[in-house]
């Protein structure tokens, strides 16, 4: 009976000297977010910053951060605190995965199939932007975008204008071409929403910017969800699940 409750001691003072050491340690994975969006404060947007790190807000100011797990956390002024209530293990890619793919399902539902562009010609890459429909579209900073069209045999002239109309630039589709990158004229620099008529339809198409430091694939999905580019971030989901895929087969 003695020897029982010397062992149960000894397994007690175990837990005990772990629990205090892991304690000290403190948490397993101190997460990197990604700032996407700030308001009133010195961080910049695309920077990496430390999820466990004490951040003070004022009132009306904001930060909108997204973690190597896919997850956008926002933090509202007046606000002292770390960005993250607590830290956590490395995320599961798989896992981050499923996240990404039902915040995609519940922000295509939440906006609806034309807009968010559900159902839409599957991109054969993610900076491509696909002038045949109205809806965001997400650019690289600094990039100049490269129009898209699905593969027609057929040469289509397009026209496109500024939102108030001020100008029109025309353009040709040439016969099985569809990519075309927007010529480096002045005026289309820092143009964010553009209208483009194309076969007697009328498009809006509004741009994003996303830093070029924001390279990890899921942060990337996130941001584009954010911003309603879902069928960028389609063809960012589409090349994670075939990876998985084989992946899981080796």
């Amino acid at each position: 009976m003695a020897r029982r409750s010397l062992q149960s001691l000894r397994k007690l003072c175990a837990i005990v000297l772990w629990t205090t050491v892991l304690a000290t340690l403190g948490p397993v994975h101190a997460a990197k977010m990604v700032v996407m969006e700030v308001r009133g404060t010195s961080l910049k947007v695309g920077e990496s910053v430390d999820g466990t790190q004490t951040l003070t807000l004022k009132e009306g100011e904001r930060v909108v951060v997204i973690g190597p797990d896919g997850k956008t956390t926002t933090r509202r002024g007046p606000y002292t605190g770390p960005l993250l209530s607590s830290g956590g293990p490395a995320p599961d890619p798989k896992q981050a995965l499923s996240v990404l793919m039902a915040s995609r399902d519940a922000r295509t539902s939440s906006i609806g199939v034309v807009r968010s562009g559900a159902g839409a010609v599957k991109l054969p890459s993610p900076w491509l932007v696909d002038i045949t429909r109205s809806g965001q579209r997400c650019l690289q900073e600094g990039e100049t975008p490269v129009m898209w069209r699905p593969d027609s045999p057929q040469p289509l002239p397009f026209v496109i204008f500024p939102a108030d109309r001020s100008w029109r630039a025309d353009f040709q589709w040439g016969a099985g071409e569809t990519q075309m990158r927007m010529p480096p004229l002045s005026r289309f620099q820092g143009l964010t929403t553009m209208l483009v008529n194309l076969d007697q339809q009328e498009f809006a198409i509004s741009f994003s910017s996303i830093p070029k430091e924001v390279d990890n694939p899921i942060v990337l999905v996130a941001w584009m969800l954010e911003k309603g580019c879902i069928q960028q971030a389609d063809a960012i989901l589409e090349s994670m699940r075939t990876a998985a895929s084989a992946n899981d087969k080796k």
